[in-house]
């Protein structure tokens, strides 16, 4: 967590800003990793949740590979230093360039979500004289019991290639010799909290494994996704999620077969709870019934409550007096720029530093110019020795 010293020496600076604890992060990708390896399981960091340098930095020297769902974030991912064969891509609408990108580039696998995508790859593959390493990204009719926006497991979600053509799939593989297939690959949403979600996921997989088996096609790889959540609500009771619960359903749910490793892409999970977005209060507003704290900091900068109706634990790091109920908001013109509706929390005064926890995913990755609004900079917890 940010203490209220740390933001008063970055916040001289001015605001808002992201503040990333660098320790945290390494303790919890220490975890992971160390989960990781006693199942023998491999992770690759889904770089949409965040895409700064330094957090990239650290990941990359942790060990882990790269999930990427773009050419530009397959380029940031080399950039970064992640090993070619390291990177995984995703995507359901890849363009060309997107995919040559890939290709030229030599990475380990593009997992394909479709059966015209399987003949885009092929032709590419076979334009530059390489075989394409794939994955199929199989859509399981499986809920994430999470919000609509971020579920993609669900046969009307547009990921994934469903079992209604699975067929066409083998038919068409024989008709295209620059396809390597390795892997089959499903992710089915984000900001999952039930491992019962998990659990039916991977008995699917092993399902759609089975069927394949039985029109004689075997898989190097099975790669489960991410989707792994994190407790918004109180982030300090947990601030490094449990995934030892996510492998051990994992490891009890999904068939494996000999020589087959496991993949996960994690992202939320590795970096939500070690970033904060320090915001000040500009005016605290008098309406007719309920009072309004306004900060500087809006949906330009922290999208998810705007856009997912997601919720955050905020903390007045400049007082400790008794809790009044505020709205919560920011400056941008939307009445969608809201933080919290009547939340309670310690009376608010102009110039009050707020810390709005949990936004190390999805957060700074996500911010736009709105409003011609600048962007908040990030700044680190070892840059500052207090």
């Amino acid at each position: 967590m940010i203490t209220k010293q740390q933001a008063e020496a970055f916040g001289a600076i001015g605001t808002p800003f992201y503040f990333y604890d660098m320790d945290l992060l390494r303790r919890t990708l220490a975890e992971f990793q160390a989960q990781a390896r006693h199942y023998g399981y491999r992770g690759h960091y889904a770089l949409k949740a965040n895409a700064e340098p330094r957090i990239l930095e650290a990941i990359c020297e942790a060990g882990l590979g790269a999930d990427c769902v773009s050419g530009g974030e397959v380029a940031l991912a080399l950039k970064s230093g992640f090993a070619p064969e390291d990177i995984v891509m995703a995507g359901v609408g890849k363009t060309d360039r997107e995919i040559l990108t890939a290709l030229e580039a030599r990475i380990g696998c593009l997992n394909c979500e479709s059966v015209p995508e399987l003949k885009v790859v092929n032709d590419l593959a076979a334009g530059l004289g390489l075989k394409a390493r794939i994955a199929l990204r199989v859509n399981p009719g499986v809920d994430a019991h999470t919000h609509s926006y971020i579920s993609t497991g669900l046969t009307e979600n547009k990921f994934g290639i469903g079992p209604n053509a699975f067929q066409e799939v083998v038919d068409l593989l024989p008709h295209c010799p620059a396809l390597e297939l390795i892997g089959l690959h499903v992710h089915v949403g984000s900001q999952i909290t039930e491992m019962p979600v998990f659990a039916r996921t991977c008995r699917k997989l092993g399902e759609i494994q089975l069927w394949f088996h039985g029109q004689g096609i075997e898989f190097q790889h099975l790669d489960l996704g991410g989707g792994l959540g994190v407790n918004y609500q109180d982030p300090e009771a947990e601030p490094v999620p449990d995934f030892k619960a996510w492998f051990e359903t994992i490891s009890r749910n999904l068939p494996v077969r000999p020589g087959q490793v496991v993949h996960v892409e994690p992202g939320r999970s590795l970096t939500a709870q070690c970033g904060h977005l320090v915001s000040r209060v500009t005016y605290v507003k008098a309406g007719r019934d309920r009072q309004f704290a306004i900060l500087d900091a809006g949906m330009n900068d922290l999208i998810r409550p705007a856009l997912y109706q997601a919720s955050h634990s905020i903390e007045n790091l400049s007082s400790e007096e008794p809790a009044a109920s505020y709205d919560i908001v920011g400056p941008v013109c939307e009445s969608s720029d809201c933080w919290a509706h009547q939340h309670k929390i310690a009376a608010c005064h102009r110039g009050d530093l707020l810390a709005i926890h949990s936004a190390g995913a999805y957060g700074q990755t996500m911010a736009m110019h709105y409003n011609q609004r600048e962007p908040a900079p990030a700044v680190y917890s070892e840059d500052l020795k207090i």
